[in-house]
């Protein structure tokens, strides 16, 4: 079965999700996930996007994403889990698919569902079990937000 054309709406956030292909592991070491935020900083300046949120989980990411053309949505994520599954497969002398089919895409309204989605995103650590408080876990934008902990990645929802 063919799969269904992407929506795409001016004006909207997103909330992406990409999965390491069969759940496996695409984070192993720190350095991994700050690689991942390094080339989402690259193709987040290319592309014209901001981030509004975001989680590295171990075996998945989420991304809560504004856009100025929702057109490049595509070519922004692409570069992304390219670029990353370069750099992942030469570091651990592996080949083929790092991720999961192509990702997931969610339009926001820009209302209590975005907040509601942004602490979803954020509070994924804790539902895993992986730290009790979503303050402990470094690879989300929580302690960004919140405890103003100074970021090159996120954005306030009202900057330009």
């Amino acid at each position: 079965m063919p799969r269904g054309p992407r929506i795409i709406i001016d004006s909207a956030y997103y909330h992406i999700m990409n999965r390491g292909n069969q759940k496996q592991r695409i984070f192993l070491e720190d350095t991994d996930f700050v690689e991942y935020l390094k080339i989402l900083k690259f193709f987040k300046k290319k592309y014209g996007f901001r981030i509004l949120g975001y989680c590295l989980m171990p075996n998945h990411v989420h991304l809560i994403i504004d856009i100025k053309q929702p057109n490049n949505l595509a070519r922004f994520m692409q570069g992304i889990t390219q670029v990353y599954t370069m750099w992942y497969n030469k570091k651990y002398n592996k080949t083929g698919h790092l991720w999961q089919g192509r990702f997931k895409s969610m339009v926001i309204q820009k209302d209590n569902y975005f907040l509601d989605c942004v602490y979803y995103v954020e509070v994924n650590p804790v539902r895993a079990k992986l730290v009790s408080t979503p303050a402990d876990y470094r690879w989300s934008s929580y302690r960004e937000r919140v405890l103003g902990i100074k970021s090159i990645i996120l954005d306030l929802p009202n900057s330009t």
